[in-house]
């Protein structure tokens, strides 16, 4: 519990109005996806950069832990108060777009800024924000930036990093800085800003963000290839990366997701189908537009591809996403209990990798059925159990370290958009070593000398 005092201090930094103890406030702000609770102490709303200073100096002096959070939208417990202390809300007020500059073609938001509003903003004047992460429509963009979230665009334009120009940002003791520049070329000093994005709110808290936007493309289309079995799929997947061609999306379903989509929708999907590949190409010329599925559907019958279709029209285009979309959901079929991993290889791994899970399922008889960003290397693998079943959830795991293992062993990393935050910290000594673990130890002790913000992440403890 938090002494009356500081409270009564933090009231006097916000307003009355915007600091909060009583119980349903802190049930709102104890979970994220991971479904893990945590209670927080309080919970404070920021109104202005200003206020995340003074509160932060004030947490410094007195250790109290603070804990930065946007939507709470995090698969890996990166927002949670898992050591008490206080939340920092940003959405309340801090949720602002200050400036779309057509000029420049940048924006300048607030942390608490929703991904799609965003979107919709500067689509409206003709601008384009590519990174669409599948919490698009409430996660915002500092947390975004925290967790350098990707989305399935990103085989063509990227993710979070590639999008930050610069921030402005609090550290521990209340200090305020700017890191970056809304120019294109900037190499004086050390990129702060690198540093910070994917903190996870662990080294300071992030008050603006200054973005790169792109000029919006003219025209789309999306077109599904259908595969007797996933390792053609993969293949196809690299080859057409290769080829000359650069989709915006190449996403995929493995068999046991097939199923279970269409078990969920029935929606006529192609249940004995070992794979499908989703695709979007876009371009300004409709010439383009042919080239680029011609030379894709040429490399996917290249590599077993047995039927390929385009989307004539958006509702068709919809539909030919929709199972994509509501994968992850579908999954329950499987179980209560889903270890949801969002591991990373480079693409021509990827026939090897998606091998290893299944013969991990095998090992440990559960299932692992995997879909994801297979444009960018990027595998949403998902091992499904009973959770009521203490011994099922203990194999559940052990399939997981497996999982990681196999994924490291391929030249791959933990986390492709999800970060580390607590779920994956007990896995961090499997991909660095000691000497790097303790250079990132030596960051955040810069950062953050007394450990208060975000404790307990990313195995940094």
């Amino acid at each position: 519990m938090i002494d009356q005092k500081h409270l009564e201090n933090f009231a006097n930094i916000v307003g009355k109005e915007n600091i909060y103890s009583d119980k349903a406030h802190l049930l709102a702000y104890s979970y994220d996806a991971t479904r893990e609770r945590f209670e927080p102490d309080a919970v404070i709303f920021p109104r202005h950069e200003q206020d995340v200073s003074d509160i932060l100096k004030y947490c410094n002096e007195h250790k109290i832990i603070i804990v930065p959070r946007g939507a709470g939208s995090g698969f890996t417990g990166g927002a949670l108060p898992s050591s008490g202390g206080i939340v920092l809300a940003m959405e309340k007020h801090m949720n602002k777009i200050l400036e779309i500059d057509m000029q420049n073609m940048v924006a300048v938001v607030q942390p608490g800024v929703i991904n799609m509003e965003l979107q919709r903003a500067v689509e409206e004047v003709g601008l384009f924000y590519p990174p669409d992460p599948a919490s698009q429509d409430y996660s915002t963009i500092g947390g975004n930036v925290s967790e350098n979230a990707g989305g399935m665009r990103a085989a063509k334009y990227g993710i979070t990093k590639d999008y930050v120009m610069a921030m402005r940002a609090v550290l521990a003791n209340g200090d305020i800085i700017k890191a970056g520049k809304k120019t294109i070329k900037d190499v004086a000093g050390y990129n702060i800003t690198g540093i910070l994005i994917a903190s996870e709110g662990t080294l300071a808290v992030t008050t603006e963000i200054t973005l790169k936007l792109l000029s919006k493309p003219k025209l789309t289309k999306t077109a599904m290839g259908i595969f007797d079995s996933v390792h053609q799929a993969m293949e196809a997947v690299y080859k057409t990366m290769a080829s000359g061609v650069t989709p915006v999306a190449m996403e995929f379903l493995d068999n046991l997701t097939i199923r279970a989509v269409e078990q969920t929708f029935q929606k006529g999907l192609p249940v004995d189908a070992g794979a499908i590949l989703v695709t979007d190409v876009d371009a300004n010329m409709e010439d383009d537009l042919d080239f680029q599925l011609a030379q894709i559907e040429k490399v996917f019958r290249e590599n077993g591809c047995s039927e390929f279709k385009v989307a004539q029209t958006k509702a068709e285009a919809a539909d030919l996403w929709f199972a994509r979309r509501n994968a992850s959901p579908s999954l329950s079929v499987y179980g209560s209990k889903k270890l949801n991993e969002d591991v990373t290889v480079p693409r021509s791994a990827l026939p090897a990798l998606l091998e290893k899970f299944y013969a991990i399922a095998d090992k440990y008889n559960v299932k692992i059925p995997c879909f994801g960003h297979t444009g960018d290397g990027n595998v949403h693998t998902n091992v499904m159990v009973d959770g009521k079943d203490p011994e099922q959830v203990k194999i559940a795991y052990k399939a997981i370290e497996e999982v990681f293992q196999a994924t490291i062993d391929l030249g791959g990393t933990l986390s492709g958009e999800h970060g580390i935050g607590l779920a994956k910290a007990p896995y961090m000594h499997m991909a660095f070593t000691d000497a790097e673990m303790n250079l990132f130890r030596s960051i955040k002790k810069a950062f953050d000398p007394n450990n208060i913000l975000n404790p307990s992440k990313m195995g940094l403890d």
